[in-house]
């Protein structure tokens, strides 16, 4: 582990959210290969976010539960704006991994 050691007011900050990808667009004007997703967080409406996310299918991604941040401030990237950030995990290759829920829960319930 490398990164500073937080107290909880620190991580208490980062608001995560359960949703679940509704829209899938390629994103070719991306430097690296990724895709647009629309998020829908149930009664907190729909997010879009650019995500680096090519080792899925546009299948697979549709419908597919995932933890997002939400309250950080929007992203210019390449003329388009993210709006949150899809979380993952790298797996043996340095694919990302999408972080979701073991069991079905409420769209736009608290991560904690």
């Amino acid at each position: 582990m490398n990164k500073a050691e937080i107290v909880y007011d620190d991580f208490a900050k980062v608001e995560m959210r359960l949703g679940k990808i509704v829209e899938v667009k390629d994103f070719t004007r991306a430097r690296n290969p990724s895709y647009k997703v629309c998020v829908d967080f149930g009664d907190l409406g729909q997010r879009w976010s650019s995500a680096q996310i090519k080792n899925y299918s546009e299948e697979e991604l549709l419908g597919r539960p995932v933890v997002c941040v939400v309250n950080m401030p929007p992203r210019n990237i390449a003329g388009f704006k993210s709006e949150v950030l899809v979380m993952g995990v790298p797996n043996e290759a340095g694919e990302t991994i999408l972080l979701q829920p073991s069991h079905d829960a409420v769209l736009g319930s608290e991560v904690f």
